[in-house]
Order: structure tokens, then sequence, then C-alpha cells
């Protein structure tokens, strides 16, 4: 005859047994979906990183032949042109548009820190490919990106290492896949959209979210100011994207993000350099980015043209060229 404890402790036995049993069989589910987890984000990863390539490949356009290629920008100092135009289908995606928005910034690889300059589009300048004065929106109109990059390098006296040109339409889709971004609205504003419908953008005072057409309202208009107040919004909202970009909850819209960037955007980085500016910018938490700002005045004689101030050209070009160096 068994024993009453023999049973008491065979259950407890057993009873145990299953309790290991089933803490094993959770341990191993978690492992299991940890490691689907890890390679479904390794995919992902390698997924985003091909198409990002065939993009980059497509979207690349050599400017001349220079170091460009082989500078590393985790390591290198560097200067790049953003070239914004005001190209759409409405337009019709004419060779000889203008720029809409200039923003020379230069990176510093040792101390982590960004210097952007808006350039007003209507300064009146020295224009090399056409030998003249002129707005230095119609740079790109008269020799497209070549003529605009060497327009700015004449103005600050700085050699620019890389472009990005980008229509109307890659700035709306990469603010628009990553989600909208948050932006100081400064005043009520009423604005055409991207195919020039009148008012057809209404935006109010204050921070708020804004989808691609709404940032693109904003950046654009100079009803209520001028192009220097513009330019000051522009940064902002590049650094706003700049911001949206490299928080975690954005890395699944990145897919987006290079669709939205492959057919309306020319650069002269490779693929590897936008690996590492990528890179940059992600993982440097305390990146500095500082704002610059050229004054100048009024001037219309039947013509509107923005005179800059040669003592704000200068300090500007001594602040960029120091930190390039």
């Amino acid at each position: 005859m068994v024993d009453e404890r023999t049973i008491i402790n065979g259950r407890k036995r057993y009873k145990k047994k299953k309790k290991k049993k089933r803490r094993r069989r959770i341990l191993f589910g978690l492992f299991m979906l940890s490691l689907l987890l890890l390679v479904s984000s390794l995919g992902y990863a390698s997924f985003l990183l091909h198409k990002a390539e065939s993009v980059m490949n497509k979207s690349y356009e050599m400017l001349r032949y220079d170091n460009a290629e082989s500078l590393d920008p985790k390591k290198d100092n560097f200067s790049v042109l953003f070239i914004g135009v005001d190209d759409s289908r409405t337009r019709n995606f004419q060779k000889d548009t203008r720029s809409d928005a200039l923003i020379l910034a230069t990176f510093n690889a040792k101390d982590q820190s960004v210097k952007m300059v808006s350039i007003p589009r209507d300064s009146y300048v020295y224009i090399p490919c056409e030998d003249k004065y002129d707005k230095i929106t119609h740079a790109h109109a008269y020799g497209g990106v070549k003529c605009t990059v060497e327009t700015v390098e004449n103005l600050f006296d700085i050699h620019i290492n890389y472009y990005v040109k980008m229509n109307f339409y890659a700035f709306m889709d990469v603010v628009d896949a990553l989600g909208g971004i948050e932006v100081e609205v400064p005043y009520n504003i009423k604005e055409k959209d991207s195919e020039d419908h009148h008012n057809a953008i209404v935006l109010k005072k204050g921070l708020q979210k804004l989808n691609g057409e709404e940032a693109l309202a904003l950046a654009r208009t100079r009803k209520k100011d001028n192009d220097i107040e513009r330019g000051k919004r522009q940064q902002e909202i590049l650094k706003a994207i700049l911001k949206k970009a490299s928080q975690a909850s954005s890395i699944t819209k990145y897919d987006d993000v290079i669709e939205a960037v492959g057919n309306n955007m020319k650069t002269n980085f490779t693929f590897d350099q936008i690996k590492s500016l990528v890179y940059y910018v992600v993982s440097n938490k305390n990146l500095s980015i500082e704002s610059l700002h050229l004054t100048g005045t009024d001037s219309n004689d039947g013509v509107y043209y923005y005179m800059l101030d040669e003592q704000s050209v200068q300090e500007i070009s001594e602040t960029l060229q120091n930190h390039l160096r």
C-alpha cells in the first residue's frame, strides 16, 4: 500500500516538473519571438539598404571632378548646398526652373556641429556662368546646379563639396512619410499649394503639426515679412525634419522616405556617404545646429532685389571657412 506522504511528494514533484516545463516553454517562446524580431529587423534593414542604394544610384549626378567622393562624413569636415527648385507638374518640370530655397550647411566632425545659412532668393549677386550680376534664384535657370554652386562659392569664398537638389514633391513626400513635423507657424497664413492653386493652404498661428503641403506653404510664404524671415523658417523646417527622422519611431517609415526622395532628388553624395551622413546625424546626440543670418536692404527700381550687406557676407564667410578647418 502506497504511503500518503509518498503520494503528496509525488504530486509536488510532478507540479514542480510541470511548472519548470512551462517556464522553459515561455522562455523558449520569448527567445523565438526575440529571434524573429531580430531577423525581421535585420531583414528590414537589409531591404532598406538595398532599396536606398538603388534609389541613390538613380539620384546620383556628378557635380565635377574633385575629391568629393573620397570624403567620409563621419571623419571629414564638408559643406553641402541644399537647393529647393520650384518645379512641379503644373510647371511642366522645366529644366530652366529657378531655385526657391538655398541653404548652405557646413559640417564639422570633431565639434559635432552644423552651421547653416539661408540665402534670400532675390539676393543681388555675381553669377559666374553668365558673367553678370542678377538675382541668385536665376543662377539655376541659367546653368542648373553647377551655376548655382559656383555662384554660392563665389559669394562666400568657400568650396562646396556636395549638393542636394529637391523639388516640391520630394520635400512634401518626405514630410508626409515621416508622419508630419512639428513647427511654429509665426502668423495666420493663406498660401497657394504645390500646384499653384491660390489660398489653398490655410494655417493658423502657433506650434502645430504640419503635413507636406502645409510645410511647403510655410517654407514658401513671404507675404507678411521678407526673404530673411523666410530663410529662417526654412531652416527651422529642415531642423524639424532632421529631428523627426532621427527618432526611433520613424525607423519603420524610412521605406516611404526613400521612395519619396527617389524620383525627385539629385545629389553628388554616393550611397556610402549618405550612410555615413545618416550615422553622423542620428548617432550624435549632442549634435549642435547653429543658424546664421545674412542682413541686407530692399531695393526696387522697377525690379525688386535684396542687396546683401557686405560686412554680413564677410563675417559669415569667415565663420564657415573656420568651421571647415
